[in-house]
């Protein structure tokens, strides 16, 4: 009795958690660069059941028991997201669709190479500094601030090609910007490449170590090996990786299916608890008119 107590707990945890991670994905629906998050869950290891013998000899065995399910991970979906215009001079998004050669990807972004070892598909990113770190982003919202340095909307700079910021000269308006597919700028008045102005697009191989630090924003962890994953946009990228200006990105989170997602969470949590309050019941009955006799 007391494992069907806890079986109906850990489902009720593992509903709850699920349907937080799906809220937090609906909240951020129009968060632009925003890539939703999906859960993985997992069951205790079975138990097995034996009828004892007594007498008889030896008992034999009644069947499996499942001991209950937990959320085991949190997993980032970086599949594209569709293009908002915005017609602002001043807003990026980035048209991705990196590849290892050989492999073919599922939906999650996993593949086999020709060993057999697990790969990602490598996903790309601008590039900021937010104080001494470097982070990376989908979110390409920016704007100049009083020292003619291109930042986001909170302020962090944005990288040109050598990890250094974007400084536009002061005669160069952000509405005088114009983008070329590969991320250079130039002033739309001469066009005139703009020194030092062209974006830091990073390709990230294993997307898997990206941990997200909030604002839309992610960084590598290097506990993982992370730092050496990061690598600045190559010749042989340039077709597959497109900057478009005028464009934000939208966030990849599917509103019907989250909202299918967080009812069929809601009605699970609901069943548990109603398992909880049986179990609840019989125990007190239990404890209180069976100890009676």
């Amino acid at each position: 009795m007391i494992r069907g107590l806890y079986t109906a707990a850990s489902g009720m945890m593992t509903q709850q958690r699920r349907h937080d991670t799906v809220t937090n994905n609906i909240t951020n629906i129009n968060t632009p660069g925003f890539k939703s998050v999906t859960g993985a869950v997992r069951s205790f290891p079975e138990m097995m059941l034996s009828l004892q013998g007594g007498d008889q000899g030896a008992g034999r065995t009644i069947g499996r028991l499942n001991t209950g399910v937990f959320a085991e991970e949190s997993r980032m979906l970086f599949s594209q997201g569709d293009l908002m215009q915005t017609n602002q001079a001043g807003d990026f998004a980035l048209l991705a669709d990196l590849g290892v050669q050989g492999v073919v990807f599922d939906a999650s972004g996993k593949g086999r190479d020709a060993q057999g070892n697990i790969v990602y598909k490598p996903e790309a990113f601008f590039t900021v500094r937010e104080g001494n770190e470097l982070r990376f982003t989908r979110d390409g919202h920016f704007r100049l601030n009083a020292r003619h340095e291109l930042t986001t909307a909170d302020g962090a700079l944005v990288l040109n090609r050598n990890q250094a910021p974007i400084v536009l000269p002061a005669n160069v308006s952000i509405d005088d910007i114009k983008l070329d597919g590969t991320g250079r700028m130039y002033d739309a008045r001469t066009n005139a490449a703009i020194p030092g102005a062209d974006l830091l697009i990073s390709r990230i191989d294993n997307p898997n170590q990206l941990i997200r630090t909030g604002n839309g924003r992610f960084r590598l962890d290097a506990a993982g090996g992370g730092q050496a994953a990061a690598v600045a946009w190559t010749a042989g990228d340039q077709q597959q990786i497109q900057v478009q200006q005028g464009y934000l990105e939208r966030s990849n989170v599917d509103p019907t299916q989250s909202m299918t997602d967080m009812m069929t969470a809601f009605r699970a949590y609901e069943a548990n608890q109603k398992v909880v309050q049986f179990f609840d019941k019989t125990l007190e009955k239990t404890v209180n008119e069976v100890g009676r006799v």
